[in-house]
């Protein structure tokens, strides 16, 4: 599928503002899917808060939405709470 090029000045500007955005976006959405997948292997305080500031950043930039973020962190602190109950169970046997 080809795509049409714009005729009208303000139309080429806008693909252009669009090429920029677009790769400033996936900067940002892999960082914090990066950040996300280390904190749920690693599971420690460290990756965690670096998650946070991915999240954080992302949904301030309009990459994904506040409540998504509020959920992924949410969920993000009951794995890792999770992880700590079974390491304590696992070390009182």
């Amino acid at each position: 599928m080809m795509r049409a090029m714009p005729v009208i000045k303000s139309a080429k500007k806008k693909m252009l503002q669009d090429k920029r955005r677009t790769t400033v976006n996936k900067v940002y959405r892999a960082k914090y899917r990066l950040a996300l997948k280390e904190a749920r292997v690693k599971k420690t305080k460290k990756s965690v808060q670096l998650a946070y500031q991915a999240l954080d950043k992302a949904a301030k930039n309009s990459i994904i939405h506040k409540n998504k973020a509020a959920r992924l962190k949410s969920n993000l602190i009951k794995l890792i709470k999770k992880s700590k109950k079974t390491a304590k169970k696992t070390s009182k046997k």
